[in-house]
This record gives C-alpha cells, structure tokens and sequence, in this order.
C-alpha cells in the first residue's frame, strides 16, 4: 500500500469540517494484518477493527500547516507490546468512535514495520516539504 488520505476526509476539508490545527487530531499504531483499509468507504474510528489498534490513539501537538503540509511534534507511544506494527492512522478524535473521522494512512514512514518490545516507540514525524502529509 502507500501513505493514502481517506476519501470522506478529503471531502471534509473541502467542506471545512476538518480543521488540522483546531480539531483533536490523534494518532494510532495500526497491526495491517487486521485490517485492511478501504480508503473509499472507510469513514470513521469504528470501521477499524479493536484488534488491529496496537495502541491508544495519541493526542497531536504543536501542530502546523507550514507550506500547506500537516505536520506536528513528535510523538510518543508509551509500553507498546503485541504484534509487529506496520502503519499509523490518524484520526479526528470527536471522544465517540462513530463519529471519530479517519484522516491518513501511513505505512511507508522510516522505521516501519517495528516489533514492539513492551518499551516506548516515538514517531518522529517528516520534516520535509510534505511533512505528515499534504492534503
């Protein structure tokens, strides 16, 4: 697969019901085996499998938009154990998972896929010109 924007999301910013710097953008260590995603009809928290969540989602912070990427300070996943990690999801976190919308898929970031070994795994996030992602 490749680092993907869930379609519903795409149209959200269009519509201005996502707000990268406003809204409660958090992110997840995802377990591709249990779950696939469906960038198309895959909309919400919900449609992703518990079992393939590795983590709880982690609150992004010192967010920006310079250079019309997302990006945001990096971030620290705390005592991860289980199965081997091969993506990160980002979310809007709304505290209710049906209504939580689905932002970006990453599964192409250095250092994937990792095997936990109970300790902290940090996502250093991109610098780059495309940061996190560009929409």
């Amino acid at each position: 697969m490749a680092n993907t924007l869930y379609t519903a999301a795409r149209s959200a910013m269009l519509e201005a019901q996502l707000n990268w710097l406003s809204d409660d953008m958090k992110a997840m260590l995802i377990d591709r085996d249990a779950y696939t995603p469906n960038f198309d009809t895959h909309v919400y928290l919900s449609d992703v499998p518990g079992v393939s969540r590795m983590t709880p989602g982690v609150l992004l912070t010192g967010k920006t938009t310079t250079g019309g990427a997302a990006r945001a300070s990096n971030s620290t996943f705390s005592s991860v154990s289980g199965t081997t990690i091969e993506s990160i999801l980002i979310y809007k976190d709304t505290g209710v998972e049906g209504t939580s919308r689905l932002v970006v898929w990453l599964d192409t970031a250095t250092g994937l896929p990792i095997t936990p070994n109970g300790g902290d795994i940090i996502v250093v996030w991109d610098t780059g010109a495309n940061g996190i992602f560009r929409p």
